[in-house]
This record gives C-alpha cells, sequence and structure tokens, in this order.
C-alpha cells in the first residue's frame, strides 16, 4: 500500500477509537476539514511529514506513537 493509503487507515482508526470528528481534527491541526478529507481519501500523491507530524499532535501522540502501527511495517509499504 501507498503511504497515503497507511496514514489515511491510521487516521480513519484513531478517529474512531477516539469518537472524534473531521471537523475536530483539522481544528486541532489548524487546517481545513476538507484537508482532512482529502487526507482519508487519499487524493494527494504524496503527504507532507510535517503534516504527519501535526495528525500526530492532534491526538497528543509523538511522532512514535503515531507510526507505532502494521499498517506502517516495511511489508505494507510500496517504495
Amino acid at each position: 500500500m501507498t503511504v497515503q493509503k497507511a496514514v489515511a487507515i491510521r487516521l480513519s482508526n484513531l478517529m474512531i477509537n477516539n469518537n472524534t470528528t473531521q471537523y475536530e481534527i483539522a481544528k486541532r491541526m489548524n487546517t481545513d476539514k476538507n484537508t482532512i478529507k482529502h487526507i482519508l481519501n487519499e487524493d494527494y500523491k504524496s503527504i507532507k511529514f510535517d503534516t504527519v507530524i501535526k495528525i500526530a499532535q492532534a491526538f497528543n501522540m509523538i511522532l512514535h506513537e503515531f507510526l507505532d502501527d502494521k499498517v506502517f511495517n516495511y511489508e505494507n509499504i510500496d517504495l
């Protein structure tokens, strides 16, 4: 899978597990709700590293915690 898909899956799972809306995450990231929608729909050709950091921060996680998920295992990511 692509990195974008892995980020989308991780974000979606965190939103479900934390009962959080796209609007709430966008607000925490200081961005537009459409940005979250585009991430979840994998509309971007690539995702910026600072965006991944902002997603982690929106869930009060350090980057390591966000990336500590099986979707980011090397065998699951197409580079």
